[in-house]
């Protein structure tokens, strides 16, 4: 049997009320899709569905002939994405350059309705299907991610969808039964009246740190394992912070493990002494580094290459121009030993957005980004590395780059073999949308940041994560504002960083070497010799890093 539409809600300017309420509404459109290509990546998406005339069923894991990407969609709790047919209009207006692509079924979903929206169905609704024995229940908002940017060719499109509250929602599947174009949706129960999709979106994304509201969250049976898992992580993460007693800056770690992974790089793992107590934030985002205390008065950072907070593991190569760091791990360190362990930070930014992702790396500069490459891999992103060695024999963590040669996300350049890396080839041809990483010795990132600026790549598209940093230079003076016209004095071998710190104890710092923002100033006069890689050109017009920039004559700060 099939079904005319009823008329949809019009507002005053004829327009589709999406606030108006809801009862029931028409499924306009049924789509599936199979996996494929994401053209011209190499990675496979669900998202082209083409339509089905006449009766689909649905189960419990979704519609039959419906291929997801099982990273992001698909499940119990992501059975079946409804997307209203009305948002598409609005998206023509705001996007004229993509209008052509903003058609129904643009989203991937399976379920095209008349009006049925984020402003009027709430977590939890049920639904029953006309003519068939079908029951659906609201369980998710949708999710977006990089894939709708590629889709519809306009970088950094995605957090439109959940800021203006357009992303659609997932059903699971109640009761399994046939679909199609014509039926009609009908709401039959509303356990939670207040919680619209729009305002659960609220609190997902923009008000991410009112406890009320995500403990109230957390306990919404309805709720999908996606979000209730995260309001629930929220809740959690509030009562250790609130609970906690204040702890030392530094804590010990013991080295438990050291393995020679070349002739050069040793990487060890330390484990905290005192074990983080239960609901205590262990997990670490990929792309982390540890600052550590070494003998002899020595600080430095490390990239973490693996773990989390509690037991983590870095690899350091011994330097031939070692300011005494690399020395001493490789030749004092042994198992059994206590190091002092202080911030561990999130360097490497994670960057959802982009279609693409180029690591470029050079020696030991692989372990800044290797969990990351990973990561990326693990949630079927596009990445590629490309490695620069100075032979066969310098690779270290050689079974986890062999893997990724394997699958063909590695371009390894052996120098011994006379092979050489061509960074301005790498930029030119990393494709539409792609987001660019470099770490290696100075001479690589010298050159990275050299090409990039000759070929125009937008700074917010390039990450540099230096590990080694040219930090002497002319001595310098700076008023500290606020600290009452404090002046202090820098020489020509000491950072900005060190001497606020031995007299103020501040700022914060965390890798010492340019990449975060951790020991950022505020520059209220004077000239700045900037160096590091972590401020944009706006940035540096009312900002300095402590740690490598240096002020030229007298500068004014306030920290």
């Amino acid at each position: 049997m099939v079904h005319q539409p009823p008329p949809l809600p019009l507002g005053s300017d004829g327009e589709v009320d999406l606030r108006a309420p809801l009862t029931s509404d028409t499924i306009l459109q049924v789509r599936t899709g199979r996996m494929a290509p994401l053209a011209p990546l190499s990675i496979k998406s669900g998202i082209n569905k083409t339509l089905r005339f006449g009766p689909v069923q649905i189960t419990k894991l979704g519609l039959e002939g419906d291929e997801q990407d099982p990273t992001f969609h698909g499940g119990v709790d992501k059975a079946v994405h409804g997307y209203c047919a009305a948002h598409y209009k609005s998206w023509q207006k705001e996007f004229p350059q993509a209008a052509d692509r903003f058609v129904p079924g643009g989203f991937g979903e399976n379920l095209v309705l008349g009006f049925m929206n984020e402003r009027n169905v709430c977590i939890g609704d049920i639904f029953e299907i006309s003519d068939s024995t079908a029951v659906l229940q609201i369980s998710l908002p949708r999710q977006p991610c990089f894939k709708l940017n590629h889709r519809f060719h306009l970088p950094n499109f995605a957090p439109n969808t959940y800021s203006l509250s357009r992303t659609g929602y997932y059903f699971r599947v109640l009761t399994p039964g046939p679909v199609e174009a014509g039926n009609k949706l009908t709401l039959v129960s509303r356990p939670h009246p207040d919680w619209t999709i729009e305002r659960i979106q609220r609190y997902l994304h923009k008000e991410t740190d009112n406890y009320d509201m995500n403990l109230e969250l957390s306990q919404i049976e309805e709720f999908g394992a996606e979000c209730k898992d995260n309001f629930t992580r929220r809740v959690i993460r509030a009562r250790a912070k609130a609970n906690k007693k204040p702890k030392e800056k530094w804590l010990p770690y013991q080295v438990v493990e050291r393995k020679e992974q070349t002739k050069r790089i040793t990487s060890f793992v330390l484990e905290a002494v005192d074990k983080f107590a239960e609901g205590e934030e262990k997990e670490l985002s990929p792309g982390a580094h540890a600052k550590i205390k070494l003998g002899k008065g020595l600080v430095r950072a490390y990239s973490i290459v693996d773990g989390d907070k509690e037991r983590f593991q870095l690899a350091v190569a011994l330097e031939e121009k070692s300011r005494g760091g690399s020395k001493y791990l490789h030749h004092e360190v042994k198992v059994g030993d206590v190091l002092q362990v202080g911030a561990i930070t999130a360097a490497v930014p994670i960057v959802s957005a982009a279609s693409h992702h180029v690591f470029v790396a050079g020696g030991v500069g692989v372990t800044a980004f290797l969990a990351m490459v990973e990561f990326y891999k693990s949630i079927h992103y596009s990445v590629v590395l490309h490695y620069a060695v100075r032979s066969a024999d310098d690779v270290p963590f050689r079974d986890r780059i062999e893997e990724l040669k394997k699958e063909g996300q590695l371009v390894l350049y052996d120098k011994a073999a006379g092979q050489k890396m061509d960074i301005r080839q790498i930029i030119q041809s990393r494709g539409w949308n792609s987001q660019l990483y470099f770490c290696g010795p100075k001479r690589l990132m010298d050159q990275a940041e050299r090409e990039v600026k000759e070929l125009g790549v937008y700074q917010k598209e390039v990450h540099y994560e230096a590990f080694e940093a040219d930090l002497s230079g002319d001595p310098f003076e700076a008023v500290v504002a606020n600290k009452g016209g404090v002046v202090i004095k820098v020489g020509e071998d000491e950072t900005l960083l060190e001497v606020l710190q031995k007299q103020f104890d501040q700022p914060d710092s965390s890798c010492c070497v340019g990449n975060c923002k951790t020991c950022l100033v505020e520059l209220k006069a004077g000239r700045v010799d900037h160096r590091g890689t972590a401020l944009t050109d706006d940035e540096k017009v009312t900002s300095m890093l402590s740690c490598v920039s240096r002020g030229v004559g007298r500068i004014t700060i306030e920290i």
